[in-house]
């Protein structure tokens, strides 16, 4: 595998909208206090991203938070 394998983004909407359609691979911590959040890039990920940035996603907003809060989990668990 090699980093043009792995989306990488720090932030927590994208990742949080991202999260619920494709799952957290790892996480960076080595740009304290900054935490890049790696997914596996796929033939629609980066098709998915533009999506997003363009306002076309749209998630519950229920759901929305619920992930929100077990990204936040992931963050502080170390």
């Amino acid at each position: 595998m090699t980093i043009n394998d792995y989306f990488s983004t720090s932030d927590l909407s994208l990742t949080t909208t991202l999260s619920l359609y494709y799952p957290v691979d790892s996480l960076d911590r080595s740009n304290l206090p900054k935490i890049q959040f790696l997914f596996k890039r796929d033939s629609n990920l980066d098709r998915f991203v533009e999506s997003y940035w363009k306002g076309e996603i749209q998630v519950n907003p229920i759901t929305f938070f619920n992930q929100l809060k077990a990204i936040k989990t992931r963050i502080y668990e170390h």
